[in-house]
This record gives structure tokens, C-alpha cells and sequence, in this order.
């Protein structure tokens, strides 16, 4: 059962994650989750601190710079909801801005669990480079605002 920590502690382990990301500091975030925890993006579900090794890897894979610009946090219990944009700029020199929101849920001082939501479609044009993938993905991005924009 979940150890319910003070909205302050719960927003006070949520910066340092966010420190330690922009950061790049590994052992800092590794050492906000708990030994069992759990990360969710992208429809992936990564466990354990070797799952938080494998998500740091994987953003700092194309990532060269991250900034984090907190919206909008609400803490209660042991969950905190944040929502947030951050400013990335890529290894390629390529700068995205991507919205995004996050849920934590604590025990014992330590991030149990992380659900990361955001659109993939922010970055996927500026990794894209040839025209042919380009071009489908315009077409991709039309189309799902086929009936929002007209």
C-alpha cells in the first residue's frame, strides 16, 4: 500500500526528477524512482531502475538539451499531475516544443510509477529528413486534422 507523502515532499521529488533530467544526470533520476517502479510512454512499459536506465538512454538518444516549463501541477496523496512543455533542442541543432503531461504516484519517497503522455508528432517531423518521409507525414498530419481545421 502506498505511503501517502505531503504535497510538498511529492512536488519537492518531482523537481529534483526534473533537475536531474535537464541535468543529464543519471544516478540523480535513477535515485527518484523506487526499486520496482514503473514508466509508461509511448504505449511501452518500461520496470524496475533498469527500465529508468533504459528511458534516460532512449531520451538523451536524439535529445542534446532539455528544458522543462511546468503549466499547469496539481499533488494530492501520493499522485502528482503535471502538465508541462518542454524546449528541446536535438543533437541534429534542431530545436522542438512539445506539450506534455505526466503522472507520478509515490511510495516511500520514491516514484512508483510514471505515465508520460505526449504527441510523438512533435519531434517526428524534425527527425524526419528525406523527402518521401516528409511528405507521408504531412500527409499523416493533414489528415488527422481533417475536420478540427476546416
Amino acid at each position: 500500500m502506498a505511503t501517502e507523502k505531503s504535497t510538498d515532499e511529492i512536488r519537492r521529488v518531482a523537481m529534483a526528477l526534473d533537475n536531474a533530467i535537464e541535468n543529464k544526470d543519471p544516478d540523480a533520476v535513477i535515485a527518484c524512482f523506487a526499486d520496482d517502479c514503473e514508466i509508461e510512454l509511448l504505449r511501452h512499459s518500461l520496470v524496475g531502475k533498469a527500465g529508468v536506465k533504459k528511458w534516460f538512454s532512449w531520451l538523451f538518444k536524439n535529445i542534446w538539451q532539455i528544458k522543462f516549463q511546468p503549466v499547469k501541477i496539481m499533488a494530492e496523496g501520493n499522485t502528482l499531475f503535471e502538465e508541462f512543455i518542454i524546449r528541446a533542442r536535438l543533437r541534429s541543432g534542431s530545436e522542438v516544443k512539445s506539450k506534455q503531461a505526466e503522472v507520478l504516484i509515490f511510495e516511500n519517497d520514491k516514484i512508483k510509477s510514471l505515465r508520460l503522455y505526449f504527441d510523438r508528432l512533435d519531434f517526428a517531423d524534425t527527425l524526419t529528413k528525406d523527402p518521401v518521409s516528409k511528405a507521408v507525414l504531412s500527409r499523416i498530419i493533414k489528415k488527422s486534422l481533417e475536420g478540427l481545421t476546416d
